[in-house]
């Protein structure tokens, strides 16, 4: 560990990894021209995020990192892994009243893994249900942002 990172107790520099690598993964995601690299790293980053939470964090947090694992494979064109964490981040909300925002984007993520492996019976399927989830969002900015991304989902 730097210098910087000596004062950190375990537990916390844990979270500094978590937080830092889902950062980095937006960071990637966001990015317009990414190379191989850069998807390769995206990766890396979003499953060192999730594996950071897996040691300190809560159902909360598994959920939110499973989420972000699924959109990079989706966004990569690989449905078999997107769908793999879609269904285990919609089945940490469920096992754990996870509700609201949360919910919603894990009926999203595996829409969007459908939509990635053209599975348009399914992927049409979970965004009804990502719809009807929409409907317990508490904040209406969320809720908005929400089902602007719902809408980036079709075949």
């Amino acid at each position: 560990m730097g210098e910087n990172n000596m004062s950190l107790s375990l537990q916390e520099w844990h979270k500094k990894q978590a937080i830092d690598n889902f950062n980095s993964t937006w960071d990637y995601i966001d990015k317009k021209d990414r190379t191989k690299e850069d998807d390769i790293n995206m990766i890396h980053t979003a499953h060192a995020s999730r594996f950071h939470w897996g040691i300190i964090g809560t159902a909360l947090e598994f959920a939110r990192g499973e989420w972000q694992i699924s959109r990079v494979y989706s966004l990569l064109g690989m449905p078999e892994s997107a769908l793999y964490h879609a269904n285990y981040s919609l089945e940490l909300c469920i096992d754990n009243d996870i509700k609201d925002f949360d919910l919603a984007f894990a009926y999203e993520a595996v829409a969007r893994a459908y939509m990635t492996a053209k599975n348009e019976e399914q992927m049409d399927k979970y965004l009804i249900l990502a719809k009807e989830a929409s409907e317990n969002i508490n904040k209406e900015e969320d809720k908005k942002y929400f089902l602007s991304e719902l809408d980036s989902i079709a075949i």
